[in-house]
């Protein structure tokens, strides 16, 4: 497996190095983080809804909960199955993700190359 970069949320990172279900990035069992709280007390609510958000909105979350399967929980058991409506979602999710960044690379391209005609007026008009 390869080392991954260190995370900048101590919290996620903290339940990555503790569980594989994090680790390996699959689907989380439905209301996780009341076991998570139970097993790790210490850990702040508000912060543990915002590592949750930002994990389950990943790309690499979702194109997993899109492929369907079953849930897992902190203890690698599976705990019930993805929903068909939770598998769409997830595939919507993922088309309006990449549709919007598809659309900042052409504005981007756009940008650049009117950035590039402006100089090339410059160079010709700035050479009297």
């Amino acid at each position: 497996m390869l080392s991954s970069p260190p995370h900048r949320d101590p919290v996620l990172a903290r339940l990555v190095a503790t569980y594989p279900v994090f680790r390996d990035i699959q689907p989380l069992a439905v209301g996780i983080h009341k076991a998570i709280i139970a097993a790790h007390p210490d850990i702040d609510k508000a912060a543990l809804r915002r590592t949750l958000q930002r994990h389950t909105a990943s790309t690499r979350y979702l194109k997993v909960v899109a492929a369907g399967g079953s849930r897992f929980g902190l203890d690698g058991v599976p705990t019930g199955d993805i929903t068909p409506e939770q598998q769409k979602q997830a595939n919507q999710d993922l088309k309006d993700r990449f549709r919007k960044q598809a659309e900042q690379r052409r504005e981007q391209l756009k940008a650049q190359e009117h950035q590039a005609k402006l100089q090339q007026l410059v160079d010709k008009f700035g050479q009297k």
